[in-house]
């Protein structure tokens, strides 16, 4: 009987998940007003009438769906192996923020309309994000203090390495387009994580190797 329980319990995990992933794409691609719970529905391959046995609302599918990402973008920080070299640390970070954009686009998307449209369903999770910014920044500020790198806005030096890799989630089309590529996934994510550690590096003031 524990077992059965354990196994219903799983298979309605995997139905939560399956919906959350549904409800992101849906609201990545229509918004919260735009959106619809029968699409969600049709996305997770479920009935409107089962959606609604795991949900109450698609506003509280939305925090859902919102929660989520924020955890998203906290552990790839968080996921990253603490080093003194400078040069590894952004290399691993652009690595770990690039392959995510790339293999969760409708979470950039997601998050991006959200803020695009004032954020008011996101200011109650910026303080964990926050913190993790100002985690990062102590870092940065670290190693200008030891004369690793040159002194820069430890902030600012973040959302540019957001704006560079989130770009690739967000305008991914102009990137295929541009680049002449057959489909999205002949990006060569290696050469674009080199270009871009090379450009940090250089704005740091780390050598070349």
């Amino acid at each position: 009987m524990a077992l059965g329980r354990t196994n219903l319990a799983g298979r309605r995990e995997e139905i939560r998940d399956l919906i959350r992933d549904a409800a992101i794409g849906e609201f990545a691609a229509n918004g919260l007003i735009g959106a619809s719970t029968q699409r969600i529905a049709d996305r997770a391959g479920i009935t409107k009438t089962r959606l609604h046995y795991y949900i109450s609302s698609k506003e509280e599918l939305y925090e859902d769906a919102l929660e989520h990402v924020t955890k998203a973008w906290v552990e790839v920080f968080d996921g990253i192996k603490s080093t003194e070299d400078p040069r590894a640390f952004m290399a691993s970070y652009i690595d770990r923020k690039l392959r995510f954009c790339l293999k969760n686009p409708d979470v950039v998307r997601l998050f991006a309309k959200e803020v695009m449209r004032g954020a008011p369903m996101l200011l109650g999770r910026f303080a964990r994000s926050r913190e993790t910014m100002q985690k990062a920044s102590m870092l940065i500020s670290g190693w200008a203090d030891a004369g690793l790198i040159r002194r820069v806005d430890p902030v600012l030096l973040q959302f540019h390495i957001w704006a560079m890799t989130e770009h690739y989630a967000l305008r991914q089309s102009e990137v295929q387009f541009m680049l002449d590529l057959p489909s999205p996934d002949d990006l060569d994510i290696d050469l674009v994580v080199r270009e871009m550690t090379d450009f940090v590096a250089a704005g740091l003031g780390l050598k070349d190797r």
